[in-house]
């Protein structure tokens, strides 16, 4: 039986496109399913899916929203309505990957509905804003974004080579085949930094030993938020959270922030999760000349020409150990928090650059205060990098893990 590819777009203003895109398709063996979240013209061609049936799907109705008096209402029924199609059709068995194309309100609709999928389903999107910052678009998902060059309108020279390409793509993602990898193992999610690196790697390696399957995550914001979903959606049967850096960034505006909810996905999940106050000592940001100018007195370490370090200080510190002790506190399951005394990061170590143990303390005592005296709490006289700290931490996960 073939594999499905759903195409979603607007057929009214992106009719001749998809049905261009329709026709490659289905030449490489695919069938091909297409939804309509067009509103105001005809469609070129009918579709399989409706766009009475998505407005129906978004709780609005589709010809209140054609007069064009309420474009914001329709975009955000036609956003929901999709949504809940695109789901259903997976679901259903209906879909195997999803293609779609658009300027920035279809890139939205689309998108939306693309991240209800699970990871690893193809989805690609050819969009106006694909060479420029499309983490709103893709949230926490595996969407692909490739630049339209052209404004998707026509069929030419330049956007002929480009739709080949997504239909290419789809295609060929669909067709492809992954070598077994041998019995399933159970997942740990784990989150790595360049300055945690030989930790991670060390606990990483005892996790796998004891029949484990480990998922590392770069700790830069998309990474924390991609491994929060990740833990929330219920890949995982526990979390190694050695690398708590984003939180620094969330507290001082760096660019690596993964947001205030960054740490509770295990807690609400009810899984083992060690927690680490990891790279609290760093915030990020790009180059030098981009730190903010209140920063510039403090002390900065240029990681390379396009990330600057800034040391937090005593009283931030304290604002991310009461984070961390409020996500262990929220914890529904078994949770410990382990304390690495002499130092959170290869920087933060006796002689390092960002060597300051009163700012560690901040952040250790805040953590001892606030936390419920129920919660294992490790207090270790080593840096993080240690050997024995990483063993230890993996330690500890595997015993609650066993229980």
């Amino acid at each position: 039986m073939p594999k499905t590819v759903v195409l979603a777009g607007a057929l009214d203003t992106k009719g001749a496109e998809f049905a261009f895109v329709k026709g490659l398709i289905e030449t490489q063996g695919m069938a091909t399913l297409v939804v309509d979240f067009g509103v105001l013209g005809e469609p070129a061609f009918a579709p399989d899916i409706d766009r009475a049936a998505i407005a129906g799907a978004g709780g609005g109705d589709l010809e209140q929203l054609r007069s064009g008096d309420y474009k914001d209402q329709a975009m955000r029924t036609m956003a929901t309505g999709l949504a809940v199609i695109v789901r259903q059709l997976y679901d259903q068995g209906r879909l195997d990957g999803i293609l779609s194309m658009g300027g920035t309100g279809g890139t939205s609709i689309a998108s939306g509905a693309m991240r209800t999928l699970p990871v690893g389903v193809p989805k690609v999107i050819v969009s106006t804003v694909g060479g420029g910052d499309v983490s709103a678009y893709a949230g926490n998902k595996d969407i692909i974004f490739i630049p339209s060059i052209v404004d998707v309108a026509g069929i030419n020279r330049i956007s002929q080579k480009i739709y080949t390409n997504a239909a290419g793509a789809i295609s060929g993602m669909l067709q492809i085949q992954a070598p077994p990898l041998g019995a399933e193992k159970p997942l740990i999610a784990a989150s790595m930094f360049g300055n945690t690196t030989k930790a991670v790697d060390r606990a990483r390696a005892r996790l796998e030993a004891s029949g484990y399957e480990v998922l590392v995550f770069h700790a830069t914001g998309t990474g924390g938020r991609t491994m929060e979903g990740l833990i929330a959606d219920g890949y995982f049967a526990g979390v190694l959270d050695m690398t708590t850096t984003e939180l620094a960034d969330h507290v001082c505006g760096g660019v690596f922030s993964a947001g205030a909810e960054r740490c509770l996905a295990a807690a609400r999940a009810g899984i083992p999760a060690v927690l680490v106050p990891g790279c609290v000592d760093m915030v990020n940001f790009g180059a030098l000349d981009t730190v903010p100018e209140h920063y510039r007195a403090r002390k900065l370490y240029q990681w390379n020409p396009n990330i600057t370090l800034l040391r937090t200080n005593i009283a931030e510190n304290g604002r991310i150990g009461e984070l961390i002790a409020a996500a262990a506190n929220a914890a529904t399951g078994p949770v410990a928090v382990v304390l690495p005394l002499k130092g959170v990061s290869m920087l933060d170590s006796p002689g390092g650059a960002f060597w300051d143990p009163v700012a560690d303390q901040a952040c250790f005592a805040a953590i001892k205060r606030n936390l419920k005296p129920q919660i294992p709490l490790f207090e270790l006289d080593l840096n993080i990098n240690d050997t024995k700290f990483a063993d230890r931490v993996a330690e500890i996960l595997l015993e609650m893990l066993d229980q």
